[in-house]
């Protein structure tokens, strides 16, 4: 579906199809836009506009199909397909619309969330053909790589995100990632970050059942009051998995999943509030 037949779409049905609202899309255009201003090109002209370079890239990231399959759809080769997504990418990284706080805006007094919440998701990959045991998870029992959100729970904002391989346990990747927050952000997270509080004091777990006991009446209110406060980087996880590249096998080169996991939390988080959950 090219972009003109996508005009007669709705907007709940344009972003069904490419996971991004319309004034998202308008604005990757415009940084296209801006980008190819500034290119100096020979040659023939492109087989595909800004609007459709923008479109395919995003269709790739949605459904995840093969290059093949995409360029017989929009009648070009396989290599244009591929020359365009990475094109895109790397235009809008550079471009700095889509950029993420990053670690450092957590320990800065201005800048500080008051509230934040940490969690991790695994994507999974192909068996690699060297280092296996490195990438294997035992949780999914199945080779992934792992990505670490930090939001602000007032913003609803992806404030930095650190990848690492499948078998890294959460608190380990936290520590290797070197996030750490200021003394007076609350931080929120679950029972695969028990030590925590050894780097942040002001750090809330889920509350174990102690051995051959039980959970008083007061720590399942703990819990629960616990689970609904940080529900929201479940909901992130969610959005970010509506992208099948990230929710199928990942195919490509694992180089390049870290800048596609940073560049897709960089367009969520560039969206205003009220969109964000819409």
């Amino acid at each position: 579906m090219e972009y003109e037949q996508t005009k007669r779409l709705s907007n709940r049905e344009f972003k069904r199809l490419v996971g991004v609202q319309r004034r998202t899309f308008d604005e990757i255009v415009n940084v296209l836009r801006d980008a190819a201003s500034q290119r100096k090109t020979r040659g023939c002209s492109k087989k595909l506009c800004l609007e459709d370079q923008a479109l395919v890239c995003l269709t790739y990231w949605r459904e995840y199909r093969t290059y093949f399959h995409i360029a017989s759809d929009w009648q070009v080769s396989e290599s244009t397909i591929c020359r365009t997504v990475h094109w895109v990418e790397n235009v809008l990284v550079t471009s700095g619309r889509f950029r993420l706080g990053g670690k450092k805006s957590l320990l800065t007094p201005t800048q500080k969330p008051k509230t934040v919440a940490m969690d991790v998701t695994e994507s999974p990959i192909e068996r690699p053909k060297y280092g296996q045991k490195r990438f294997f998870s035992g949780k999914q029992k199945r080779h992934t790589l792992k990505s670490q959100f930090v939001i602000d729970l007032e913003t609803l904002q992806v404030i930095c995100v650190v990848n690492g391989s499948g078998r890294r346990h959460d608190f380990k990747l936290f520590i290797h990632s070197k996030v750490r927050f200021h003394p007076d952000t609350e931080s929120l997270e679950d029972s695969g970050y028990q030590g925590i509080a050894k780097f942040h004091a002001n750090s809330h777990l889920p509350r174990k059942k102690p051995r051959k006991g039980k959970l008083t009446k007061e720590d399942k209110q703990f819990n629960r009051d616990l689970a609904r406060r940080r529900v929201a980087v479940e909901h992130v996880n969610r959005r970010f998995k509506i992208f099948r590249i990230f929710s199928q096998r990942y195919r490509n080169r694992r180089k390049r999943f870290e800048l596609r996991c940073h560049l897709i939390a960089g367009i969520y988080t560039a969206l205003p509030a009220v969109m964000r959950y819409s």
